[in-house]
């Protein structure tokens, strides 16, 4: 039976949504962080006492466990932010960004954001006089074995961008432009929305790089929020991210030739292709009206 409210008491409106907004709410934003990270603690605990079972250290964990715990990390936040995306919604891949772009386009927006954090690192850098680099890397034993350097790999080039990227311009980016915040007449929800998200990328980074690194951390995640936006793909954002990820591993603790590096870069890209590539098609009438769009 259908409920009729008291007379003098209207329903709550639905926000209106755009054609690039998700429909799921701002508010799910703190319910997925909430349980993502109780996910991941739960996780890690789990993983420690097996690790502690197998013999291994608390103080100097093996390569493995160290892989595992960011695994489950990365893993523990998607599947929050899936549960809260599919809580009294539809949503759809589209709806996280999986759509196809114009190569044109996307090369631009990547070509122009990766430019303008580069420079502005490289400036941030000179003047602090900064040297570091992210500790990850090293946890996870990438100058151990071959095989401890093949899963860091995999992890820090296809796994971390294709994880973040979902979570954080897919979901919590999408999320929160749904704010409506008008000023002089103009909806600055989506630069709120991104410069919010840019800190939270960066804060989310504390663990593995120093505390002077989280600032640029927080503007790449930034300028992925402009990429996102100005594609409306999340594509784009998953390319640079590993682009950006590669060119890290390879120079700062790889020390690997250029040609090398380039090889890294297009291997992490066709192994991301052949995961997300197919989410590209299930985005239902909603995305494939859109993509049908010729302005974009």
């Amino acid at each position: 039976m259908q409920s009729i409210p008291p007379p003098g008491i209207a329903p709550a409106p639905t926000p209106e949504r755009g054609p690039d907004e998700p429909p799921w709410q701002s508010w799910t934003v703190l319910a997925a962080v909430g349980v993502g990270l109780g996910i991941s603690i739960a996780l890690s605990i789990v993983i420690a006492i097996i690790a502690q079972a197998a013999g291994s250290s608390d103080s100097n964990p093996s390569p493995a466990v160290e892989l595992s715990e960011n695994f489950a990390f990365d893993l523990a936040f998607v599947g929050a932010a899936v549960y809260f995306a599919l809580y009294h919604t539809r949503a759809v891949p589209a709806d996280f960004g999986f759509r196809r772009v114009r190569l044109r386009r996307a090369i631009g927006a990547f070509l122009l954001a990766g430019i303008g954090y580069y420079v502005l690192t490289a400036v941030y850098a000179i003047v602090l006089n900064l040297h570091g680099s992210e500790k990850l890397p090293k946890e996870l034993g990438v100058g151990k074995s071959t095989a401890a350097l093949a899963a860091a790999t995999v992890f820090v080039c296809v796994v971390a961008p294709i994880a973040e990227e979902f979570f954080f311009r897919g979901f919590v980016f999408g999320a929160l432009r749904r704010w409506r915040i008008w000023v002089g007449g103009r909806n600055l929800g989506t630069v709120a929305a991104a410069i919010v998200t840019g800190l939270f990328f960066g804060a989310i980074h504390a663990s593995s790089a120093a505390a002077e690194y989280l600032v640029p951390l927080a503007f790449l995640g930034f300028v992925l929020c402009l990429v996102r936006w100005y594609t409306r793909s999340l594509y784009p954002c998953i390319a640079l991210h590993s682009f950006n990820n590669s060119l890290a591993l390879g120079i700062n603790q790889l020390h690997w030739s250029a040609v090398a590096i380039v090889a890294l870069m297009v291997g992490s890209w066709a192994v991301i292709a052949a995961i997300t590539g197919p989410l590209a098609g299930r985005g239902g009438p909603r995305a494939r009206a859109f993509a049908g769009d010729p302005s974009r």
